[in-house]
């Protein structure tokens, strides 16, 4: 079993009501395979530039995450900068430096090329589609998008989510994809358009999950989940791609990908992200261990039980 997550590694410098950190662990590859490592094997495949320290692959390797795939090239690493206020669901741009991920061009390694989950992080959509044409046949392959390439390159990214078994977005992108808004609409219209299963990210207020199924008057199936509710958080930076990489972990690790399983995904996949956002980078998720999420599982469990 294993994870394959390609996507972004980043140097962050943000922001927050809470505090602040410059030239910090990032990148949606970084989080989402930090996030992955809890459940289960994870190769990862991203680009940095020589100005990456050792230590930070340290990081990586210390959570068991495969960095044979991450590419060292020649300039700066990709860096983006940015604050919150204290509605912390919506982040302000300072600046991005695309520096090395500019030219990324993902190889995958032969060693990487028979994932049972492959995860296509925020990356351009015909980055999407070279790495989809490189691998072998996925038990389940996922992708994450963003405003940008709705705007930008429509026609790939409908081409991306023609191949993908489930499309991860947040809430205004897929309004935005879909032209309504409604997101029970948009996820009907992202189903259409070729992912057996939807699911639309909405922060701090859970996630709403959208499947086709064979047939019949009931072949939409739909499940709302909330986060997990916290009082005290410090940076929000990554939790979309930790909520992936959570969810990607657990399907992974039970290889089961039934919607019940999925189910169940969503809510490891906000515990996950509920840690990560109790500190700066992925700092939290050094810490994490299986009876922390074990615990937050069973609080979960009880707090959304009404019967």
């Amino acid at each position: 079993m294993s994870v394959l997550i390609v996507g972004s590694i980043a140097f962050d410098t943000v922001e927050t009501p809470f505090g602040k950190v410059e030239d910090a662990l990032g990148g949606a590859a970084t989080y989402a395979s930090c996030a992955a490592s809890l459940f289960s094997n994870v190769q990862m495949v991203g680009v940095v530039g020589t100005d990456f320290p050792e230590e930070h692959l340290e990081v990586l390797r210390s959570k068991g995450i495969d960095t044979e795939g991450i590419e060292r090239t020649e300039g700066k690493t990709f860096r983006w900068g940015g604050y919150y206020d204290f509605d912390l669901n919506q982040a302000h741009t300072r600046y991005t430096q695309l520096n090395v991920f500019e030219n990324f061009n993902p190889i995958i390694p032969d060693s990487y090329r028979d994932p049972q989950v492959l995860f296509l992080a925020n990356i351009h959509p015909a980055l999407q589609l070279k790495i989809l044409d490189q691998v072998g046949t996925p038990k389940l392959t996922l992708c994450d998008t963003m405003n940008l390439w709705i705007d930008t390159t429509r026609d790939e990214l409908l081409r991306v989510l023609e191949r993908v078994d489930v499309a991860l977005m947040n809430d205004a992108e897929a309004r935005q994809l879909c032209e309504t808004w409604s997101l029970i609409t948009a996820g009907k219209r992202v189903l259409e358009m070729g992912p057996r299963i939807a699911i639309i990210k909405k922060g701090e207020h859970g996630a709403l999950m959208f499947a086709r199924t064979s047939g019949g008057s009931d072949s939409l199936k739909f499940f709302a989940a909330p986060s997990y509710p916290l009082e005290e958080l410090r940076d929000p930076t990554g939790a979309g791609d930790c909520f992936a990489g959570g969810l990607c972990g657990y399907l992974d690790y039970t290889g089961d990908f039934s919607l019940e399983s999925f189910r169940k995904a969503i809510v490891y996949g906000s515990i996950v992200a509920s840690y990560n956002v109790e500190d700066f980078s992925v700092e939290r998720l050094k810490w994490v261990s299986p009876e922390d999420i074990a615990t937050r599982y069973n609080e979960f469990m009880l707090m959304t039980r009404f019967e």
